[in-house]
């Protein structure tokens, strides 16, 4: 009984699939491609009473090629700025796609986010970087940046919002169809250390699916792309907002 009620307990019972905090990420490789969007498509994604903050997306592809429990797999992340009570709060991710059933059924029952199977990958392709985001057969997303032209320090890694906070809508209901949980949730990525960064121009190309339509953050201008790697570990966060807990 002890064991059920703990924190981290995880079903089977002889085989848990969701891991316990903390976790470490080692070795990541990651491309970050930023764009300009369209704030009011910004506005449609978000939950009330978060706000977006300035007209920058970004999409994080990562090559996961050590990470605790979850062994290699691969992952893409959407994000915009966030604000709540008119403060930066970081970013929101409406949309995530990974290649690891143990992370989508984490990030779904612990952090709310919306995660889906998919097949993000990088790939080097002579001297260029290719980003793809797969999912039914297609490439949702497509993005390029030259392969490490010009080096970059961590501070420069988020020019535009503070994506390491990441800010998410969980919701689950009881077995009974009452509402249990309908909370906005927020984790901030630990012991981040950065063993090299890349910038240049980026392109990104963005292609209808209705199953992850990352179109609705449209691509109205291109703008820098970083190629990075590093390690990072994955801790609890807090709850920043719970729609149960409002008054009617």
């Amino acid at each position: 009984m002890d064991d059920i009620r703990s924190s981290g307990f995880s079903t089977p019972w002889d085989a848990p699939m969701v891991p316990p905090f903390p976790f470490r990420f080692r070795n990541t490789e990651i491309l970050t491609l930023y764009w300009r969007t369209d704030p009011d498509a910004m506005a449609f994604l978000l939950p009330p009473p978060l706000e977006p903050f300035g007209d920058i997306a970004c999409a994080h592809i990562y090559k996961m090629n050590d990470t605790d429990w979850l062994g290699p797999y691969s992952e893409a992340n959407f994000m915009f700025g966030a604000a709540l009570n008119g403060k930066p709060l970081g970013a929101y991710s409406p949309y995530l796609v990974l290649s690891s059933d143990v992370g989508v059924a984490h990030g779904r029952e612990v952090h709310g986010q919306p995660k889906k199977l998919g097949h993000p990958a990088i790939e080097f392709r002579g001297d260029l970087i290719v980003g793809r985001v797969e999912r039914n057969g297609i490439d949702v997303l497509t993005g390029t940046l030259a392969y490490k032209q010009k080096s970059t320090t961590p501070e420069a890694l988020k020019p535009h919002f503070d994506f390491a906070t990441n800010v998410n809508l969980k919701a689950i209901d009881h077995i009974d169809g009452r509402p249990a949980i309908r909370q906005l949730a927020s984790r901030r990525l630990a012991d981040v250390t950065v063993h090299e960064g890349w910038v240049g121009p980026c392109t990104v190309e963005l292609r209808p699916n209705a199953q992850l339509p990352a179109f609705r953050l449209p691509v109205l201008e291109p703008l820098e792309g970083f190629f990075w790697r590093a390690d990072f570990t994955l801790v609890q966060g807090e709850i920043i907002h719970d729609y149960l807990q409002e008054s009617p």
